[in-house]
């Protein structure tokens, strides 16, 4: 099981945390959302639980709950840019389907 961030997601993730002062990474989760049954919830990690899975790329810790990890398992996470715009993306071979508004996914 893996899930994997581009460089330039893993870049904007220690650009993060150097500028917050605190956090050990960024974890993942997914949670009950939106029209389509699940939305991800991204933040920085501040620590790990014994119910974590962490992952390490790029001088970059991804916390995952075990209970999203099958959700999100094969998961690219990326960081775009889209002139003032900036988010995460997630490229997640698990989503059968996502609602219009691109906010929830099923899978």
């Amino acid at each position: 099981m893996a899930i994997v961030l581009t460089d330039r997601a893993a870049a904007h993730v220690r650009r993060q945390l150097a500028e917050n002062g605190r956090g050990i990474g960024l974890r993942l989760g997914v949670k009950t959302s939106g029209c389509s049954g699940f939305a991800y919830t991204v933040s920085l990690a501040d620590q790990v639980t014994e119910t974590d899975r962490v992952f390490e790329q790029d001088g970059v810790s991804l916390v995952v709950d075990v209970k999203s990890l099958p959700f999100l398992d094969g998961m690219e996470v990326d960081f775009v840019r889209e002139g003032l715009n900036q988010k995460f993306t997630f490229n997640n071979p698990n989503v059968s389907a996502q609602c219009g508004c691109g906010e929830s996914f099923s899978v």
